[in-house]
């Protein structure tokens, strides 16, 4: 039985699987899915999503999409236009766009429609990343029905093409899914680089391996282009006197190319390049592949759009007992005009690391300037 969620990084243990190669028929009957979606209302409350039912042999045996809030979800819409049509779906597969959902509000669950239509196995694009809502899969895989969903599963380009036609709507959904954390490393005047670009080493060596911790404990890393032609990391973790493990998805974010040669593409297939500066975007691209938890680690723009859009759920600053006076700043310009719409944080932990300090902070409640409740 597939898997019915992306594999998880690093994290979890888990080591990262290839891509699986999906049927031509299902491919097909994928490619078909998301052409029925795009019939539906863009960007409303609820996503566009398309559904292909198919017969064991590969024939299709109906078709729907979602038309909008209250309307039938896309499997409901299959099996009505399957009936109309005087096929019946036991045995059968559906190939939806998303995750079906286990959600009860104006229309009753899919994975539970899917279950009592006696599909044999379920194949979807996206995982849905709400709360409520996802998991349909785990449900159905449970239930005995195979099920194969998510990049890792139908590939990278049809995965990417479903989340093109509901990048909006899942960038929302997958916001509370995905943790974000911020690091940054400065002196004392908040200098992350000297005038001449050199930044190895302002803080000293604890507080690198205590990084290295916090590396090893998420699903990805998260960089900028710029850091990447710059420094070029391996963005590895390698915490001291750890076995060698899984590594983090490598992530970097922008639209300049990232060399052939650069260490951080590695040779594992645990990189991704994010063509764009959408704080919402990246964590959707990072939740449809099934990370939870993530350490943005690039440079002051990367840090500035982050924390402009209130994406930072936990900041962990290093502070160095050093001053430079002139440099790059570690953030960059966030809207702020006078002091009382400054982001402020609550601080929930201090250590000393050994010369260095760190501080772990998480946004102060109720503060309408971080964005979060």
């Amino acid at each position: 039985m597939h898997d019915p969620h992306p594999p998880q990084p690093a994290a979890a243990g888990a080591a990262p699987l290839p891509a699986l190669v999906l049927p031509a028929a299902e491919h097909a009957a994928l490619r078909r899915a998301l052409e029925l979606a795009a019939r539906g209302p863009a960007d409303t409350p609820n996503p566009q999503v398309g559904c292909v039912l198919l017969a064991p042999d590969g024939t299709t045996l109906g078709e729907g999409h979602h038309r909008g809030a209250g309307t039938p979800h896309a499997e409901a819409d299959a099996f009505a236009d399957a009936a109309a049509r005087g096929h019946d779906p036991r045995g059968g597969t559906a190939v939806v766009t998303l995750e079906p959902c286990r959600h009860t509000g104006r229309t009753g669950p899919c994975a539970r429609a899917l279950r009592e239509a006696g599909v044999a196995r379920v194949v979807f694009a996206l995982p849905d990343p709400g709360a409520a809502e996802g998991g349909g899969g785990a449900e159905l895989a449970a239930a005995g029905i195979d099920v194969a969903g998510g990049p890792a599963a139908v590939g990278e380009e049809l995965a990417e093409s479903a989340l093109d036609l509901i990048g909006p709507w899942y960038a929302r959904a997958a916001r509370p899914a995905v943790r974000v954390i911020l690091k940054t490393a400065t002196t004392l005047d908040g200098r992350v680089a000297a005038a001449d670009g050199t930044s190895r080493w302002i803080t000293g060596p604890a507080a690198r391996e205590h990084a290295h911790r916090v590396r090893a404990g998420v699903d990805a890393i998260v960089v900028g282009t710029g850091t990447v032609r710059a420094d070029d990391p391996a963005l590895t973790a390698r915490p001291a006197g750890a076995a060698a493990g899984p590594q983090p998805l490598r992530v970097v974010v922008g639209r300049r190319p990232v060399p052939a040669t650069a260490r951080i593409r590695g040779s594992d297939g645990r990189f991704l390049q994010v063509s764009t500066h959408d704080p919402a975007l990246v964590i959707a691209h990072l939740a449809a592949r099934g990370v939870r938890r993530v350490v943005v680690e690039g440079g002051p723009r990367l840090a500035t759009s982050f924390l402009r859009t209130g994406a930072v759920d936990e900041l962990h600053a290093y502070l160095a007992p050093v001053h430079l006076g002139a440099g790059t700043a570690a953030v960059g310009d966030l809207g702020v005009a006078t002091i009382g719409e400054a982001l402020r944080w609550r601080t929930e932990h201090v250590e000393c690391l050994g010369e260095d300090v760190l501080l772990i902070a998480r946004p102060a409640a109720g503060d309408p300037a971080t964005g979060h409740p």
